[in-house]
């Protein structure tokens, strides 16, 4: 406790990633615990050379978040090494005495910070408590799980997808946190389902809850770029169209990854076709994930491109805003939009929590839970399974149904925006905030 407030670590989300959706989710969490009570301190527990300080803003306050960096490196020797804390938790749990092992773990800045935290929050970049992405990236995200309960803290599951786990050692993983935690909340319906057979029973602890995104602020960007997006939407209606750079470029193994039906960049030319000649659009073009050469799946690079190749075929019709905005600032951009097309998640939960009716570009389940728990108002089309005339077909009802659409989304947002904003005063939650160190 700080001066009678709690210390809340948040596990797999922050703002150094250049991905918005990770930092839509950090934000999310962070006005949600503030709602709760305003003087809570947020610290990250994530891996990093060295211990950042990180800031957001909620309204006209800006906010302050440290890191508690961990290594995940070949340098097990380091203090702060990610095996060599485990291993050293392991040890902690022969003492029997709670205060000596609390004791014995100060001698480590980095452990006695962990301690120091009364409740500590994990949300795996929402996707990645998985194996989806490979072996190293489930270990990545659930190595400092671990430590935290061998600490003997309680650990919270944030809202996230769980699953698949197609590897025997990734169901392990995964039921050892699961059975451990002290809560554990899936944003759609099916992940319920999935944590409670992993661990063998129906179990309360675990529940449904919605995507901590949807508490994201929009805030507007620089004057004169919201004079730029003030002067498309002059011209027409503005569809915005939010490119994933991990497909243009074939997931990470560069060999359509995901078995989408069709190549993604020959689908993002079709759709541009659809929505500028025949639906008579105007067209953004919206990233989400943004980072330099060392990040090959950015948004940003592909947007470029694609406006590069298509800018004078459709001139004053297809539209960049170039820069680096950050997730306040692109959801404001978003929010401009009057229908939303988007194959990153977070970029479609951005339109829909601002009522904007929005076709998720699916690669993997998680879109069709998250999305459906809105109720009304977004269509996802898996893009594993509908071929180009499926996805064009999909895209033109929706398109016709947006006032439909939209006045459903105008029904049910507010109440699910107050559902997140109110995670941390749930009883189940707020018991765990209020329990004594």
């Amino acid at each position: 406790m700080s001066n009678g407030h709690p210390i809340v670590a948040l596990l797999g989300a922050g703002f150094t990633t250049g991905n918005h959706g990770v930092s839509a989710l950090a934000s999310g969490t962070l006005a949600a615990l503030r709602h709760a009570d305003t003087n809570a301190q947020l610290v990250f527990l994530d891996y990093g050379r060295e211990a950042v300080v990180s800031r957001d803003r909620i309204g006209n306050s800006e906010v302050q978040c440290e890191t508690i960096n961990l290594r995940f490196s070949k340098k097990p020797w380091q203090p702060n090494h990610i095996a060599r804390l485990l291993l050293t938790a392991a040890l902690l749990k022969l003492v029997p005495c709670r205060d000596a092992r609390r004791k014995m773990a100060g001698r480590n800045q980095w452990l006695r910070r962990i301690f120091d935290a009364q409740l500590h929050l994990s949300i795996a970049g929402g996707d990645s408590f998985s194996d989806i992405y490979g072996m190293q990236r489930l270990l990545y995200v659930v190595l400092p799980q671990m430590l935290v309960l061998w600490l003997g803290k309680p650990l919270v599951l944030l809202p996230q997808t769980y699953g698949p786990f197609e590897s025997p050692l990734a169901r392990v993983l995964a039921r050892h946190v699961l059975k451990r935690a002290a809560l554990v909340y899936s944003r759609d319906t099916e992940g319920v389902e999935a944590a409670r057979a992993l661990v063998g029973k129906a179990d309360a602890r675990i529940q449904f809850a919605y995507d901590m995104g949807f508490a994201l602020e929009p805030q507007s960007p620089a004057d004169d770029v919201r004079r730029q997006m003030e002067a498309i939407k002059q011209n027409g209606l503005v569809v915005g169209l939010n490119v994933s750079g991990l497909l243009y470029m074939g997931g990470y193994n560069q060999s359509n990854m995901f078995g989408l039906q069709t190549e993604y960049p020959r689908l993002v030319h079709a759709l541009l076709d659809e929505l500028i000649q025949k639906l008579g659009a105007q067209v953004l073009l919206v990233p989400h994930v943004f980072g330099g050469d060392e990040n090959p799946e950015n948004d940003q690079k592909a947007c470029e491109r694609i406006f590069a190749e298509f800018g004078q075929r459709y001139a004053g019709r297809l539209h960049y805003l170039p820069g680096r905005f950050d997730h306040h600032e692109i959801k404001y951009l978003i929010g401009r939009c009057d229908f939303f097309l988007g194959s990153r998640m977070h970029a479609c939960i951005g339109a829909l929590s601002q009522c904007i009716p929005a076709v998720g570009l699916a690669y993997s389940r998680k879109f069709a839970g998250v999305l459906d728990s809105v109720g009304g108002g977004s269509r996802v089309v898996d893009l594993r399974n509908s071929d180009e005339a499926q996805v064009l077909a999909a895209v033109r009802d929706t398109f016709a149904q947006r006032e439909v659409l939209r006045r459903q989304l105008e029904e049910k947002i507010p109440s699910i925006r107050e559902s997140v904003l109110g995670l941390f005063s749930r009883n189940e939650v707020r018991q765990l905030l209020t329990e004594s160190v």
